[in-house]
């Protein structure tokens, strides 16, 4: 298995073994219900295979108001973003401590059990002001954590039924299947890459500079619920499949998705997404400019400069920092500031929304930017009849 630990030693497994699951579902039918949404769903998933070890359930005070406030549980591990289960004030008033209650999809079908143990009030303008540093609701992680219920539901779970989705089913690996995954290759030394994007030239750049020195690559991108403007996860999957299939060495990549939900929180989910990986087997994570950002909410290199709150031991995963990567005309090669002297006019960079508007045009993107076989990929996608800008 992989060489490094889980965070905080352990790596935890709420799923309920596969001959006791129809059991708990017919034990769910006597629970009262409570109806989670896509984002619940995804939180429920990770803590279940164990992504998100050492949490065994959903987050009760003591731990929430220290992450909040000091980005540590209330045993002093570290850990960036609260995980929790909010109600309203009228489904919390049916609730008794002590009951075990069915936790359901938009559907109705039971995807797990909660052991209720605390339900307590909190302040979500303070949240959003820790967490996301703004209040504001035009912050997509701040308009949702406006929009759910008064009152956090907490105790550990049990997970009857993953979500699954056959887009990418057969990439969907657990934080135990990775690490035996690695081990089979005999890596000691991984490095994983976190992205909500298809990846292009100056991804591509930054991941292979992390292969130079580990033994392998977990190309890990993010398929849970995003902005409904970032592009759908099957569409990037084919992506990462064409590049990998042209441009890597097929014995030093494995590619996995992680069923997590953005929370849009730049650098408190930098170290949320290093802790993640860690618990998938990483020992290294590469934080880029502007990690998890959204808007102009955050500082480019705030995801960097928030790994100095921890010392290395604490976080037990080793940060690799990079600056944005371009096409230089002039080192006819990539490059990023720390390795280029020349100017912005010689640098081919292009924002998401200009990259939006030349598909939109039927234009493929320069190859400096991206390798033809992932811009048809695209244009075949923003040609579509869902395609929307």
């Amino acid at each position: 298995m992989s060489s490094i630990a889980p965070h905080g030693g352990r790596l935890i497994n709420r799923l309920i073994a596969l001959e006791e699951r129809e059991q708990a579902r017919l034990q769910a039918r006597e629970r009262k219900q409570i109806h989670l949404n896509r984002r619940q769903i995804s939180d429920l998933d990770l803590i279940g295979i164990g992504a998100l070890s050492p949490l065994e359930g959903f987050m009760g005070r003591a731990d929430y108001e220290r992450v909040v406030g000091e980005m540590r549980l209330a045993s002093g591990l570290p850990w960036s973003m609260p995980v929790t289960l909010a109600v309203s004030d009228a489904e919390a008033a049916q609730l008794r401590i002590g009951e075990e209650l069915a936790l359901v999809d938009e559907q109705g079908g039971v995807r797990g059990l909660l052991e209720l143990q605390e339900k307590y009030a909190y302040d979500k303008r303070q949240e959003a002001e820790h967490v996301y540093r703004t209040t504001e609701d035009a912050h997509p992680g701040v308009k949702a954590l406006y929009a759910q219920g008064d009152v956090l539901l907490a105790g550990p779970i049990r997970l009857v039924e993953r979500p699954r989705y056959p887009a990418y089913d057969p990439y969907d690996l657990t934080p135990q299947e990775t690490r035996q995954a690695f081990a089979d290759r005999g890596w000691r030394t991984i490095v994983g890459f976190q992205t909500r994007n298809p990846v292009h030239r100056a991804h591509e750049y930054i991941q292979k500079c992390a292969l130079e020195v580990v033994d392998g690559l977990l190309l890990h991108p993010l398929v849970g619920e995003t902005k409904e403007d970032d592009i759908p996860a099957e569409t990037r999957l084919r992506c990462y499949q064409v590049l990998l299939d042209g441009y890597y060495p097929k014995d030093r990549v494995i590619l996995s998705v992680l069923p997590a939900a953005m929370r849009y929180a730049g650098p408190r989910e930098a170290i949320f997404h290093a802790c993640m990986r860690k618990n998938y087997g990483c020992t290294h994570f590469v934080v880029g400019r502007d990690h998890a950002g959204v808007g102009n909410y955050y500082g480019t290199f705030d995801a960097h400069i928030i790994f100095r709150h921890f010392t290395p031991d604490e976080l037990g995963i080793s940060p690799l920092f990079f600056d944005h990567a371009f096409y230089c005309r002039r080192c006819q090669s990539m490059a990023t500031t720390k390795t280029c002297p020349h100017g912005p006019e010689e640098r081919v960079t292009l924002s998401g929304t200009r990259v939006r508007e030349m598909l939109q045009r039927i234009e493929l993107p320069p190859p400096e930017y991206s390798r033809r076989e992932v811009a048809e990929i695209l244009l075949q996608w923003a040609n579509t009849d869902q395609y929307r800008i």
